[in-house]
């Protein structure tokens, strides 16, 4: 079912307007009914004495002459209405001998009926005994209340001629003093349409009217605040994608150099050497060319554990095993370093991959945070949580220390590592938080956002590791 529309506010505010000035007519037109009612009782009532008074004085000269009477008889008929009055003549019977005609004034024509009762005074008739018959008078008021009537209606036609000026007036008023607002409305269409890619370039001009003049300002400020925090979300946006690509090459550069080292430098170290011990195998008895084989056999073993491992460190500790054991085998060596801190490790990431970006970044941020346990915290306890669904990836790393130090944040240039590991969270879209905890110690959580597609459909984002308060 569809639902009336609701009139505009500048209808709405010219209807009540316009009422509240129809109350002044309407008390105006109870006080004017009030002094009407007044005029009509005194217009009638002087009329009725003096007609009261002739017909008192026809009435004696007519008693106890019977010629007399007929004559009165006669002249009351000859005369036909009296003004404001009704005449009746009556025999001694009760028989009405005659009744003046009705008034043609505004023949035909009678107020309403519920007018007539509001403005009709009460009258009381008069009756005359003339000897042979009874003259009876009844005052009219109905011609007076029918003028009072004419006039009411001709009072409420310029009343409601003024009000219907008085409503297009104001209304008109209203739509200018509005009309500022249609920019607001087309101002806010602007923006969420962001037409020609300006999505918040609208602006609203300032100098229409005070109240006007203050949402103007309200909303430019908002669109300026927006626009930069587009701005920055757009930079912020090209600095991850940027990053993004600086890591891509570098560790494309790096399996580079690792597969170069590996196919070629490395094999051809081992050629020397295998060279160099076929050498000393045949120079038994040659020992001047034997003691320089011997030794190039040794440097060749040198260069091939350099190489080694030259090709451990550029090699990501991810890409073997995953996370998850790249985790226990930085956990192991962590407790092996620091044997007087308790650490406890829980992974709940179970076979499902991790997108290599997220899986980089969460061990860089583990490790961050564990190396900043053991030289700035004191704690005698550390746990840390991994977890993932929904195509995010949460951890948590806390401890039972002395909490964070004043001024300590994820900001740049507050130390403790703590911005690299924001920015590392940033880059990928992900954020981090670092707090102390209640009891003591510090808590960094962060959330990071998940590549892998076969994490992707797996639910809700998770609202954080299983992480101790």
């Amino acid at each position: 079912m569809k639902l009336p529309r609701r009139p505009s506010l500048r209808t709405r505010i010219s209807l009540l307007l316009t009422a509240l000035a129809a109350a002044l007519p309407l008390a105006l037109g109870g006080l004017w009914l009030h002094g009407a009612r007044a005029g009509i009782h005194e217009e009638i009532e002087a009329a009725t004495r003096v007609s009261a008074q002739w017909l008192a004085s026809l009435a004696r000269e007519a008693q106890g002459d019977a010629a007399a009477a007929d004559r009165l008889g006669g002249q009351l008929r000859a005369l036909g209405r009296i003004r404001a009055s009704e005449l009746e003549i009556l025999a001694p019977s009760g028989e009405r001998l005659y009744r003046s005609p009705p008034a043609v004034y505004k023949a035909g024509r009678d107020a309403p009926a519920w007018f007539a009762a509001l403005a009709t005074p009460s009258f009381a008739e008069r009756r005359f005994d003339a000897g042979s018959f009874v003259l009876v008078l009844y005052p009219d008021p109905s011609r007076a209340v029918l003028d009072a009537w004419d006039d009411l209606v001709a009072m409420a036609g310029w009343a409601a001629a003024l009000l219907g000026l008085l409503f297009v007036a104001v209304r008109g008023a209203l739509a200018r003093a509005l009309r500022p607002l249609d920019a607001v409305v087309a101002a806010l269409d602007r923006t969420a349409r962001g037409d020609a890619g300006r999505r918040f370039a609208a602006r609203l001009p300032v100098g229409d009217a005070p109240e006007l003049d203050r949402l103007a300002r309200a909303f430019n400020g908002m669109a300026d605040r927006l626009a930069q925090a587009v701005d920055e979300n757009v930079r912020l946006e090209a600095d991850r994608e940027i990053a993004r690509r600086l890591r891509a090459g570098l560790e494309d550069e790096r399996r580079a150099i690792a597969r170069e080292l590996h196919d070629e430098l490395a094999q051809g170290i081992t050629a020397v050497r295998a060279l160099a011990g076929a050498i000393v195998q045949r120079s038994d008895d040659r020992p001047a060319l034997a003691e320089p084989a011997r030794h190039i056999v040794a440097v060749a073993g040198e260069m091939q554990d350099g190489v080694r491992a030259i090709l451990q460190r550029l090699r990501s500790p991810i890409a073997a095993d995953g996370l998850a054991a790249a985790l226990h085998r930085h956990c192991a060596a962590w407790r092996e370093r620091h044997p007087r801190i308790a650490l406890e490790l829980r992974c709940a990431l179970g076979d499902a991959p991790v997108g290599e970006a997220a899986a980089e970044a969460a061990l860089r941020i583990v490790q961050e945070a564990l190396t900043n346990v053991a030289r700035h915290a004191g704690a005698a306890r550390v746990e840390v949580a991994v977890d993932a669904a929904g195509g995010w990836l949460a951890l948590c790393v806390a401890d039972d220390g002395r909490g964070l130090a004043a001024g300590a944040s994820p900001r740049p240039g507050c130390g403790l590592g703590l911005a690299g590991m924001a920015e590392r969270a940033a880059a990928l879209g992900g954020e981090l938080r670092v707090t102390d905890r209640p009891g003591g110690g510090v808590r960094v959580l962060a959330r990071l956002p998940d590549a892998a597609p076969a994490r992707q459909d797996e639910g809700s984002a998770p609202a954080g590791a299983a992480c101790p308060r």
